[in-house]
């Protein structure tokens, strides 16, 4: 009866206890493989406070001459991330981000991937995180989950604006270019709107996949954030047509829109990425030789 009641527990649980293991790998996996540093936020926080953090490459802001960011859709899963389900069901090479940072990374370029889902700690949770760390004896208690925002990253918002303002728009960079999925197209969109000239200077291409941006109804119809959205922008859409090829949007009629070759949800971020890479490639290209 007690072995039955361990094993309901266990089962209700296992969602989130299988999700934090993928993340916790993940994390290792961006600093293992892909050499990437991670950098807590905000700058000024004191010892005891909860904080979150972001990955990017050595030196990333200070010698590389671009930058790619990685920015992903919103849900349970955190930095390096496309996908859970992706990575359950098709493994670590389609439903993370780690093929494309080191591609990014053999291009010679920066790369910077946002943990914008990171908004919450539980301050019960930390408690005893912080205890058995110390050594202390760590008394279980009763009490609810007691989840508090995390200061400057409390929302997917927030935390790239912060990230833009201390990190990105002080980089050396002066080609920076963001590939934004799902939610987090609708993030750039904000961003571009908050710090309309910065990005405007600063940012070369964006490349959308699957995007849950709305330029008419967050630009409020001006005329310039739009003509360099038209200009600067393409998005990837889950479609039975050929990767690549040409889709119309009417809810996006300022932004090309091409087909990510899929109509599976997840498996689009893995084909678009690969090829948004190239893109985003040759418009570099094309940006320093023009």
């Amino acid at each position: 009866e007690c072995s039955n009641l361990v094993f309901v527990v266990c089962w209700k649980n296992m969602p989130y206890i299988l999700g934090h293991l993928i993340t916790q790998y993940v994390y290792e996996l961006l600093e293992r493989v892909c050499t990437l540093q991670k950098v807590y936020i905000p700058t000024d926080a004191t010892e005891d406070e909860p904080r979150s953090f972001f990955f990017m490459s050595e030196k990333a802001l200070t010698t590389s001459s671009s930058i790619i960011v990685l920015l992903q859709d919103r849900g349970v899963f955190h930095a390096g991330q496309w996908g859970q389900k992706a990575i359950i069901r098709e493994g670590l090479n389609h439903g993370t981000q780690i093929p494309f940072i080191k591609m990014a990374l053999q291009s010679h370029g920066g790369v910077i991937v946002l943990n914008p889902n990171d908004n919450l700690v539980d301050l019960k949770m930390e408690r005893e995180r912080r205890s058995f760390s110390a050594g202390e004896e760590s008394v279980t208690s009763t009490q609810s989950c007691q989840w508090i925002p995390k200061r400057c990253s409390s929302s997917p918002e927030e935390h790239t604006m912060y990230v833009w303002d201390h990190f990105i728009s002080k980089s050396a960079a002066k080609h920076v270019a963001f590939i934004a999925h799902g939610y987090g197209g609708l993030v750039f969109v904000d961003l571009l709107v908050q710090r309309k000239w910065e990005v405007m200077n600063k940012v070369y291409s964006v490349a959308f996949i699957d995007s849950l941006h709305n330029i008419q109804h967050q630009t409020g119809s001006d005329p310039q954030i739009q003509e360099w959205i038209l200009k600067h922008c393409r998005e990837w859409v889950s479609n039975s047509k050929p990767l690549d090829k040409a889709v119309g949007s009417l809810l996006k009629v300022n932004c090309p829109t091409v087909s990510a070759g899929t109509e599976k949800y997840g498996m689009e971020s893995h084909l678009a990425g690969m090829i948004t890479l190239f893109f985003l490639c040759f418009l570099l290209f094309h940006h320093l030789v023009s």
